[in-house]
């Protein structure tokens, strides 16, 4: 089965850019900046090798757009969105210039601004390395965690609330090795419910990256973080993301996240405001 066609405002510019010096053809991302084709150019608008087309019209659609993602099907544009009836919560594929992120009711799923997605998933998990063992990621979404520990961990296992999530994530070129790669074992459910029933001392890393706490308040109580250090084996690590440890708001939340964390069994907690998180050692 060939990969779909995705696009956003990034290749959209390079194709006006194209048009407008009259040029013939164009190498450009058919998958977001993973791999590149040649797109020849005509004056109704553009023919992918496999015989796909696309109209101008709809080339400046997508570069108007900075808040989506598109996939290119039978001559036409689809926006990488769905209204998840399990959380009444849209999600959509977030584009930047680098590889794209989430949106889910509003909120941007990673870090942004001067940093790409796939940065800010490294800082995360280099801040328990070495990745190894078993290791438990309670939040899937795109599935770029549980894709960078299992590149050294034994086994990874990723829980995911949303299935709307799950279906951006099918659509996402930087998600492939999430469902191609065996290390990765993919659970649906809501993690409150879920970790409770894995057995003791289960895994050596645990990466905790939830939504925030607005969308998501249980993933921080102390019961969750109880059943976190449970799970985890003794000399484990625990990264919990926070948001900017620096800010207001995080700021207030983070001070609630140390204490419970604490009175749930972990001895030393560790501010890394790189990650704009903490690690917790069990």
């Amino acid at each position: 089965m060939k990969e779909p066609i995705v696009l956003s405002f990034v290749q959209a510019e390079q194709l006006l850019a194209a048009r407008q010096k009259g040029e013939q053809s164009i190498v450009i991302s058919p998958d977001l900046g993973r791999s590149t084709i040649t797109t020849t150019l005509t004056s109704e608008g553009l023919r992918f090798p496999d015989g796909e087309r696309l109209s101008w019209q709809d080339v400046v659609k997508i570069n108007k757009s900075h808040v989506n993602c598109f996939v290119v099907e039978e001559g036409s544009i689809k926006t990488i969105q769905v209204f998840s009836e399990d959380t009444n919560r849209v999600c959509s594929l977030l584009p930047t210039r680098g590889i794209p992120s989430m949106l889910i009711a509003g909120f941007t799923m990673h870090r942004i601004v001067d940093i790409d997605p796939m940065q800010d998933t490294q800082k995360k998990v280099a801040t328990i390395a070495p990745i190894v063992g078993n290791v438990l990621d309670t939040a899937t979404g795109l599935g770029y965690t549980a894709i960078e520990a299992a590149r050294t961990a034994q086994h990874v296992v990723t829980i995911e609330l949303d299935p709307g999530a799950q279906q951006i994530a099918r659509l996402n070129p930087w998600s492939r090795e999430l469902f191609d790669t065996p290390k990765i074992e993919q659970i649906m459910g809501d993690a409150f419910e879920v970790v409770p029933t894995f057995v003791d001392a289960s895994f050596d890393r645990i990466i905790h990256d939830p939504p925030v706490f607005s969308l998501a308040g249980e993933l921080y109580s102390g019961v969750f973080y109880q059943q976190l250090f449970r799970v985890l084996k003794k000399g484990g690590r625990l990264f919990h993301y926070i948001g900017d440890l620096n800010s207001k708001s995080s700021g207030t939340v983070s001070r609630g996240v140390l204490r419970r964390l604490h009175e749930a069994g972990f001895t030393r907690v560790v501010r890394r405001p790189e990650a704009y998180g903490v690690v917790a050692y069990k």
